[in-house]
């Protein structure tokens, strides 16, 4: 299963390490990755690859919220087919 992963928050040290060491430990593979810094804020999206994960989706979400709560920012992650129908015109 494909997912989409975004992090909004203040730009500060560590958050695209965090955030992928996090993803590291789940097992999870990025497949790709934009993210950029507007205005002292920071924005990321990943496409992940979850089907090597041994962790149900709801717990992935979880940890993935805690581990944005340590770096004080905002972690959304999405199944792919959520995020392409909620974005469709």
């Amino acid at each position: 299963m494909k997912a989409i992963l975004t992090v909004i928050g203040k730009d500060n040290v560590g958050i695209i390490a965090g955030v992928s060491n996090e993803l590291s430990e789940l097992e999870i593979n990025i497949l790709d990755v934009s993210q950029t810094i507007m205005d002292g804020y920071f924005t990321m999206m990943m496409m992940l690859d979850l089907s090597t994960t041994i962790e149900a989706f709801d717990e992935v979400k979880a940890q993935l919220a805690k581990k944005g709560t340590d770096l004080q920012v905002k972690v959304s992650i999405q199944r792919e087919e959520i995020f392409n129908s909620m974005h469709k015109l």
